[in-house]
């Protein structure tokens, strides 16, 4: 009986542990790195998930190593993994990178992104289904042709 409440304890311990890293990316392979994006992008409020996904991909893409872009993200939250890529924005702006010639921020890039995905979804034949945007379900009709 004296074992219950220490194992109980550790249990807990073990829980909040590992609840504690919900919001930082998880760098130990490309693929929990990936997996954590993920997860993360759902749980940020709309207005910030694209600037977190491009983010991402900036930090990405400037780190050719996949061991220096996993030591790079290994647990930084959403807001560093933003600021680190707008300082990789800034770099890359000043150095003359091919792209970015045409943005004159960071938020006006931001602000593109946004608009060109708001545009791939509002075109006939997109994945995203404006009954899932309602209600969170699809809805079937199931009856047979005939009737």
């Amino acid at each position: 009986m004296k074992r219950n409440p220490l194992l109980f304890l550790i249990i807990l311990c073990l829980a909040l542990t590992a609840c504690g890293k919900a919001q930082s990316v998880n760098g130990h392979t490309t693929r929990t790195a990936y997996r954590s994006i993920k997860i993360i992008k759902e749980k940020l409020p709309p207005d910030n998930r694209i600037e977190f996904e491009v983010s991402f991909w900036t930090i990405r893409d400037s780190k050719k190593s996949d061991d220096e872009f996993l030591d790079t993200v290994d647990g930084k939250d959403p807001w560093e993994i933003i600021d680190m890529a707008k300082e990789v924005y800034q770099q890359r702006k000043a150095s003359g990178f091919k792209g970015y010639e045409k943005y004159n921020s960071w938020e006006q890039m931001i602000a593109q992104f946004d608009k060109e995905r708001i545009d791939q979804e509002k075109k006939p034949g997109s994945t995203k289904r404006e009954d899932t945007k309602k209600n969170g379900t699809i809805l079937y009709d199931m009856r047979s042709p005939d009737k």
